[in-house]
């Protein structure tokens, strides 16, 4: 049966029409402008793959000039205001103003002094298995001390981005205190890099604050960049590999190895007892490099001095 609405049933439908939206408004997420989000995710995945093999190649750097095993993780990467990003940064610190030539702008590099102080005294002939996290600023002494540092940071920074495109990373300004280093507009957008590192007792944070208007002119760079996989290192990078291995050292063991032997027959040994090796004499030694059989062979004599004939390289099942 047809029937025709009043006035009031329309008004009514009105009203609830409105009262949806309302909640509909209420359920929206405010939009700031202040923070525009300026990079896609896809541009800061691989802003965070380029800083991943800058973080295992810092790793390998800082050992072979600290002399001592240092572990570099890649914390985080996200998109941050120049304000919240120095807000996060802890003080008194070890900060620079870095120039990013061609290009125009700065980049801001911090290092914390959980990790200068153990640094400065590992450079001085130390541990740096400090008793105590020092908190104080770092004097002129040892801020010159700290340019070799530097120096290995920045060169492993230009080679990881060396992929993308070339940048000469160099210091511009020193600062301690976060607030005074004023190199951006506060609004302005920064993609945060967050690397810990570890080294003996010692771990501490190195942050990196880039421009986020210059990674965002370089995206069709980016995107070139890992879209190619390379299939195999160059030649530069297998002598730079090279280069850091050199100075390693190995500790090998020529090893005689005959029947094993139960604790409580060992315990029971007394003088004049007699053990039975049971080792052919044509049977090879085996050398161990680390604690790793890598090769066979046999004692022989050089000289005045004994050494080992390597006559098999040993090879890994599998």
């Amino acid at each position: 049966m047809d029937r025709s609405l009043t006035q009031d049933e329309i008004n009514g439908l009105f009203r609830g029409a409105r009262g949806s939206s309302g909640e509909a408004a209420e359920r929206a997420i405010p939009y700031d402008f202040r923070r525009p989000d300026r990079i896609a995710k896809e541009q800061l995945r691989a802003v965070h793959l380029l800083h991943d093999g800058f973080a295992r190649t810092l790793a390998s750097s800082l050992s072979a000039y600290l002399r001592a095993y240092v572990v570099v993780n890649l914390v985080s990467v996200e998109q941050l205001s120049f304000a919240e990003f120095s807000q996060c940064l802890p003080s008194p610190t070890c900060l620079v103003s870095l120039g990013l030539k061609p290009y125009e702008g700065n980049a801001v590099l911090e290092i914390s002094s959980a990790l200068v102080f153990p640094i400065l005294e590992m450079l001085l002939g130390g541990t740096g298995k400090t008793s105590a996290n020092m908190r104080r600023e770092v004097t002129e002494i040892e801020q010159i001390v700290l340019d070799g540092l530097y120096r290995i940071i920045l060169h492993d920074l230009r080679q990881s981005w060396g992929g993308i495109t070339p940048i000469d990373f160099t210091i511009e300004a020193r600062e301690t205190e976060p607030q005074l280093l004023q190199v951006m507009a506060p609004n302005e957008a920064v993609v945060a890099i967050g690397l810990e590192v570890r080294m003996s007792d010692n771990s501490g944070m190195i942050n990196i604050g880039m421009p986020s208007i210059i990674i965002k002119m370089l995206r069709q760079k980016f995107e070139q960049q890992w879209s190619v996989r390379r299939a195999e290192s160059t030649q530069e990078e297998q002598l730079r590999v090279y280069r850091l291995l050199r100075p390693a050292d190995l500790h090998m063991d020529a090893r005689l190895e005959g029947p094993t032997l139960l604790v409580e027959d060992l315990a029971g040994i007394r003088a004049n007892d007699v053990l039975r090796l049971d080792f052919p004499i044509e049977r090879p030694l085996n050398l161990l490099v680390n604690g790793t059989l890598k090769y066979r062979g046999r004692l022989v004599s050089t000289g005045q001095k004994k050494a080992f004939l390597i006559e098999e390289i040993h090879k890994r099942a599998g």
